[in-house]
């Protein structure tokens, strides 16, 4: 699998990642097993955790694999921090104690001694000097080798980022994740000109629109589909309306003229576009990854992405400048 470089830095990832926000949860140890070792059979190093996803249960499902199946070296290894569950209801807190707490807890459940990406997992009521601080010290401390951020919106990214390129010595952040899809193109306005600006990279998550791109539920919600569980159907029901169906249709259309399937054009699509240096995958199982990890020499052709572009809201506009 090809790599990409993370914005202005020197770390090199897969151009695709794997996600684990189902892990521990959905998908357990031996699904969760095949999935990394399909992934990195395919040459895919980047793995995207955090303490949020199953209570801590993803992070000790892959600590544990990456002792007894595959070697920790083999992967890019980035988690988060700030977000998670207390008391059953979720809570951020970005203070400078509470991320060092999380990231010690994080690394324990992995079992290393750092991480390569540690990311601080969404905006919160924390000075923002305050939220950076915490980032110097993983990265001064070794404990982690970049950092970035995750759900910032452009205003935010833009504060963050000069208040850590305005000091010499202070830990520069390298990235941004935010969801990106077909179905959520929102990151085109701010979000991505301002990580450009600002020599970052940009992860996307739910690349296939919260699995709705798939096509799977164009006549009705499957049984076995995440927005049948009462869990996730919260999480899928935004994309449910006469809108994403007529997206989802069009790539469906797309698709079927290119010989490929509708998940593989949603994710081609992130893939390729201009500032993304890679998709998140959050499959379930390993079938569902296989599907997108044979795809290096696959590209859309340029009237097929036109095309998207106009049905999904309009041109991409650092496209247009690309061109």
């Amino acid at each position: 699998m090809r790599t990409r470089r993370v914005g202005g830095s020197g770390l090199e990832v897969s151009r695709l990642g794997l996600g684990t926000m189902t892990w521990g949860g959905d998908t357990g140890l031996d699904a969760a097993t095949k999935l990394l070792t399909s992934f990195a059979e395919a040459g895919g190093t980047l793995v995207d955790t955090a303490p949020a996803y199953g209570d801590g249960a993803a992070e000790k499902i892959l600590g544990r694999l990456m002792h007894t199946v595959l070697r920790r070296d083999r992967f890019v290894l980035a988690t988060k921090a700030g977000f998670g569950l207390k008391d059953g209801h979720h809570r951020i807190n970005t203070s400078k104690k509470a991320l060092l707490d999380d990231l010690a807890g994080s690394l324990r459940r992995l079992h290393t001694d750092h991480v390569d990406l540690w990311q601080v997992h969404a905006w919160g009521a924390a000075p923002v000097e305050e939220t950076m601080a915490a980032l110097d010290v993983a990265v001064s401390s070794g404990m982690t080798r970049y950092a970035g951020v995750c759900n910032y919106i452009g205003w935010q990214i833009g504060t963050a980022a000069a208040w850590q390129q305005a000091v010499p010595g202070r830990a520069p952040l390298i990235s941004g994740q935010v969801e990106y899809s077909l179905l959520a193109r929102r990151a085109e306005i701010e979000v991505i000109p301002a990580l450009a600006h600002h020599g970052m990279g940009l992860f996307a998550w739910s690349p296939i629109g919260r699995g709705v791109l798939t096509g799977k539920y164009r006549n009705g919600t499957p049984r076995d589909s995440r927005g049948a569980r009462d869990h996730l159907s919260w999480f899928v029901e935004p994309y449910l309306e006469s809108r994403s169906r007529a997206v989802t249709d069009a790539v469906a259309r797309a698709a079927d003229g290119l010989g490929l399937s509708p998940a593989q054009v949603a994710m081609l699509w992130v893939r390729d576009a201009p500032g993304v240096t890679a998709p998140l995958l959050g499959a379930r199982t390993a079938e569902q990854l296989q599907a997108y990890l044979g795809l290096d020499e696959v590209h859309l052709p340029e009237p097929i992405v036109k095309a998207l572009d106009d049905v999904t809201g309009g041109p991409n506009q650092a496209r247009t400048a690309a061109g």
